[in-house]
């Protein structure tokens, strides 16, 4: 049975955990669905979690930073595209509309994350918030844990990056402009296309693009170093809009860019998939096809040093359309580098621990 579109929410279906002993599919039984029946509409739901650590450890080397901070499983954006929904699977949750209505927020995270940093084993290096689920999803406005998250860092003078593609990252412009004053804080915002219908389905729960841009302006203004990621780039959807989103974050103020072609690990190629069928049908084997040549005639390949960029002739003109845009524009001639030296524990965090001397 094809798949109906769910205003918004960006999956169409809530394909099964690749964990489950029993696969569901849906099938067409000649009976006439009952018209009077309104769409179904899930609910975000979001359960309280008390974490036990906060703090991940990546090892990856091709991603530029060694620990990370998600304050919440699951995100709301519902970004059909997002690499991190087979996440979802080891709750025994669908990686499809689970992973964007049934989410787990970590309450007690910037406590944690105070214990983590008062060890005295603990030795500092750049935090990045936005790895794997977006800090600012709609759920942060009334939770506040990213903020608080920040506090705490703020309070150890400790390095921390964010990613993320919400404008609400401007209600906690009073704290982030305090961070970058002192070399604490940079922020990269994500916009992968400038065409408010496609990301009106691509990404139904984020920022629009239009509203990304103007939070790159208003980050910029109050001297936070900000950044753009052009990600992902969908071939032969949105990687047209690449200049265009260069260049209007460079006169918005960005400093540097980055950018990361479309990854479909696990359920996500199915999912993506099936959102093209009914989005954009006529570009479905063009976008696929284009995604297979640019890894070796695979949708996903895991290779660390190729699977963000590709390989072959369309990765390679991509990656001179991108060097050539940053020069045009001034993009990543200089880098702010965040100070780590600043790093201290608080009074009442030291004092927990007796010194010999």
């Amino acid at each position: 049975m094809p798949a109906t579109p769910i205003k918004g929410r960006g999956s169409l279906s809530n394909q099964n955990s690749r964990f489950d002993a029993h696969t569901r599919v849906a099938f067409d039984d000649d009976w006439p669905a009952a018209q009077e029946e309104p769409p179904w509409r899930p609910a975000t739901t979001v359960t309280a979690e008390r974490a036990r650590s906060i703090i991940t450890r990546n090892a990856s080397p091709d991603i530029p930073f060694e620990q990370s901070i998600n304050p919440y499983r699951g995100c709301e954006h519902g970004c059909i595209y997002c690499y991190a929904r087979p996440s979802h699977a080891y709750l025994n949750l669908s990686p499809g509309l689970d992973f964007e209505t049934r989410l787990y927020a970590k309450e007690n995270a910037a406590e944690v994350l105070r214990g983590e940093l008062s060890r005295p084993s603990y030795r500092p290096r750049v935090i990045v918030l936005g790895s794997n689920t977006d800090p600012y999803q709609p759920i942060e406005r009334r939770l506040g844990i990213t903020r608080a998250i920040l506090q705490v860092l703020s309070e150890f003078g400790h390095p921390v990056g964010i990613t993320t593609k919400s404008a609400s990252i401007t209600r906690d412009l009073d704290l982030l402009a305090d961070m970058a004053s002192r070399r604490l804080l940079r922020v990269f915002m994500s916009i992968g296309t400038l065409d408010r219908h496609i990301a009106r389905t691509l990404e139904p729960r984020a920022s629009t693009p239009a509203a990304r841009m103007e939070a790159v302006r208003a980050l910029s203004r109050q001297g936070i170093p900000t950044g753009v990621l052009v990600a992902p780039v969908v071939p032969a959807l949105t990687d047209h809009d690449m200049e265009r989103i260069l260049g209007q974050a460079a006169e918005a103020g960005a400093l540097d860019a980055w950018y990361a072609l479309l990854r479909l690990p696990r359920e996500v190629a199915g999912l993506f998939v099936e959102w093209l069928r009914a989005h954009h049908p006529l570009k479905e084997a063009h976008v696929m096809n284009q995604l297979r040549q640019m890894h070796g005639g695979k949708i996903y390949e895991s290779e660390f040093s190729v699977r963000m960029r590709g390989t072959g002739v369309f990765a390679d003109l991509l990656r001179q359309r991108f060097q050539k845009a940053c020069a045009r524009f001034g993009l990543n001639a200089r880098r702010v580098e965040l100070d780590v030296t600043q790093f201290t524990r608080p009074a009442e965090a030291a004092s927990r621990q007796l010194t010999l001397f």
